[in-house]
């Protein structure tokens, strides 16, 4: 993969190309946090692709000096997680017609590693719990437990300080805990 620096310095040189390395180096992340943020599979695909477009588009009016001061992770994410919350806030203004709830995507054949435990019981119910979780926690849980980011990359997706964003991580995790250990006691 490659680092920061010549992803930027590429897209510097060449947007396109540029950008295409840019993907191949931050798509997994990308996809892996739009899976933890949306309910089925399906809508995770379409929202890191949504995201990366609006991302490529955004590169198009920026300026090299602009392009050379990203830290292209944490602003991925941020366009990701805004690309999130403004599909919420659209669906929560245009009720269903349809008259059926939605169903959560199963995976298709041959299930990769991060697949096969996506589809474990414990893993299905953390995803539930996870769920559950305010937008700060759950983001910053999944940012820095399940996506592995550091404090300091998760800080700048949340938009706040380290010691906020290592906050909510720790209130997220200590949430899912006490729901774990209510359900274990009869």
């Amino acid at each position: 993969m490659a680092d920061d620096e010549q992803l930027r310095a590429a897209l510097v040189d060449d947007l396109d190309a540029g950008f295409e390395a840019v993907v191949r180096a931050h798509a997994d992340v990308v996809h892996a946090v739009a899976r933890r943020t949306v309910s089925r599979a399906a809508d995770a695909e379409d929202l890191a692709a949504e995201a990366l477009l609006r991302a490529y588009r955004a590169l198009r009016g920026y300026t090299p000096a602009r392009i050379e001061a990203l830290t292209l992770r944490p602003w991925l994410l941020t366009i990701l997680l805004n690309t999130a919350r403004n599909d919420r806030r659209d669906a929560a203004r245009r009720p269903r017609t349809d008259g059926v709830a939605p169903v959560p995507d199963r995976p298709a054949s041959a299930p990769g590693p991060a697949e096969q435990a996506e589809s474990t019981e414990l893993g299905d119910h953390l995803a539930v719990l996870l769920a559950d979780l305010p937008a700060a926690q759950r983001t910053a849980v999944v940012l820095r437990h399940v996506v592995d980011l550091p404090v300091a990359e998760v800080a700048a997706v949340l938009g706040c300080g380290e010691a906020t964003a290592r906050s909510h991580a720790k209130r997220g995790l200590d949430a899912l805990r006490t729901r774990l250990i209510s359900e274990e006691k009869p």
